[in-house]
């Protein structure tokens, strides 16, 4: 003789149904608990361009919002920006997808005066001058150095 265990045999009908609907809403609620909300945000940490273009915190005596790129970064920088282009409207510019020179300017921006005001920031102020500079050769320089920047920009607390 033999004994076939049936789930229908083992519990009333009623069971079956809601013993699956646990086990797929349990299922479901742990796929849904690891997927971000939004597939883009735009970060605006405590170290961003945007964070520093929107004059939420007093910035650094040594490089004020007024500065002039060239005032901070050299003559080396009237090549490629205009002569009267201020740090806070270099944190500000959203030309950096197309132009790499755009993403130089406003991610060293932002690096610069982070170098300034946040201590344990990765870069020096002379590391983020010289780096801008030795950037300006091409667009490949430019795009590699904004990149970098970027990076050290939002690791940053």
């Amino acid at each position: 003789m033999s004994i076939r265990y049936n789930i229908r045999n083992m519990y009333p009908p009623i069971f079956v149904p809601l013993l699956f609907c646990i086990l797929l809403s349990s299922v479901a609620a742990t796929i849904h608990a690891h997927r971000p909300g939004f597939l883009y945000t735009r970060t605006t940490g405590r170290c961003t361009p945007q964070f520093w273009s929107g004059r939420k915190e007093t910035w650094p005596k040594m490089v004020p919002e007024t500065s002039t790129l060239s005032n901070v970064f050299g003559s080396r920088v009237y090549e490629r920006y205009r002569s009267d282009l201020t740090l806070v409207e270099a944190t500000g510019r959203n030309d950096e997808e197309e132009n790499p020179f755009g993403g130089l300017v406003k991610e060293g921006s932002a690096a610069l005066i982070n170098s300034y005001a946040r201590d344990g920031f990765p870069y020096k102020p002379w590391q983020v001058k010289t780096l801008v500079i030795q950037a300006l050769v091409s667009e490949a320089k430019a795009y590699s150095q904004a990149k970098q920047f970027s990076l050290a920009n939002h690791a940053c607390l």
